[in-house]
């Protein structure tokens, strides 16, 4: 089958296309014909080598999230899976390709009404969004700092914030079109990417959402109120400062708190619980995903330089 691996580490030119096996199921997994596969940060942090210390090493096969039809069960999967219409978490490897494996507890049937491409838009990053909210103990009223909020995590906590009564929703973003379709989904005040702008903003924040890091993250943690929760959960904007914990100590007086949140630490039965509810929703129309772009497989490195360049409102979905 063909697959999509890194070659060298650092530019979208190090990816190719690859003929693989087709994954033999361990026990507990099934195999999935992807109709859609998404493209998130992870995948771009991965590709830059940034994560080489954890393991990942050239020929890595990309890919966390897929939706498609079971194809096949392995040992001690109930048969009855085969056919079904399913996303499913891959891990952080293997989704990019014309069939996936999965443990079957990481799988979950999707419901009428919603599209594989719009499973694999919220699937992975609407937990994260709604975890990341949690972790932060946002309260109703309170003010709240998306940023980074054009991607898929930071479109979900807008929607998420503002229907859970935020005081305010403002947004990072790099473009006023970008600013006005966040708009639409429930921010209030539009920022730039240094946080400048939106002369009606709130001063500080009761909670910062931070996809981004990278070295402006001692800036946004200036922007908390006292007892200000700040989250980061990605650094698709690379690494923040060594020394940027000297901003909280700094603020020492205003009980300020910085945490990082994984959705890896979440149960996965909590983790498919919130999935099941959000699929629930997109399907109605209650909450909206963003699919910027679907593209071939076999243009996976285009989808990578459109994130590069910032260029993505959404997700960008490949198809086999």
């Amino acid at each position: 089958m063909k697959a999509v691996a890194i070659r060298t580490f650092g530019s979208p030119e190090g990816l190719e296309v690859v003929d693989v096996p087709v994954p033999i199921l361990a026990p507990g997994q099934v195999r999935i014909g992807t109709e859609a596969i998404g493209v998130g940060g992870v995948d771009a942090v991965i590709r830059r080598g940034t994560l080489a210390t954890y393991g990942f090493r050239e020929g890595h096969l990309l890919g966390s999230e897929v939706a498609g039809r079971v194809t096949a069960v392995g040992e001690d999967v109930d048969a009855s899976w085969i056919g079904q219409r399913v996303w499913a978490f891959t891990g952080l490897s293997g989704g990019y390709a014309e069939q996936a494996a999965a443990s079957v507890d990481d799988v979950l049937p999707l419901p009428d009404g919603l599209t594989c491409a719009q499973a694999v838009a919220l699937g992975g990053s609407g937990v994260v969004a709604h975890f990341a909210l949690e972790r932060a103990r946002f309260a109703t009223g309170e003010t709240v700092l998306v940023r980074g909020a054009a991607g898929s995590i930071g479109i979900t906590a807008v929607q998420l914030a503002a229907r859970n009564g935020a005081g305010s929703v403002a947004v990072t973003t790099s473009s006023a079109l970008r600013g006005a379709r966040l708009e639409e989904l429930g921010a209030t005040h539009v920022l730039n990417r240094s946080g400048e702008g939106g002369p009606d903003a709130p001063a500080g924040f009761d909670v910062v959402i931070d996809i981004v890091g990278g070295p402006q993250l001692p800036l946004f943690l200036d922007r908390l109120n006292a007892n200000g929760r700040y989250v980061a959960v990605g650094v698709v904007g690379g690494q923040p400062p060594a020394d940027f914990g000297m901003r909280l100590m700094d603020g020492f007086r205003r009980s300020l708190t910085f945490a990082t949140f994984s959705s890896d630490t979440v149960p996965g039965p909590d983790r498919q619980a919130v999935r099941a509810t959000q699929f629930a929703d997109a399907a109605l129309g209650d909450l909206r995903t963003m699919v910027d772009e679907v593209l071939p497989l076999d243009q996976a490195a285009v989808a990578h330089r459109k994130m590069d360049a910032g260029e993505v409102f959404g997700r960008i979905v490949l198809v086999p």
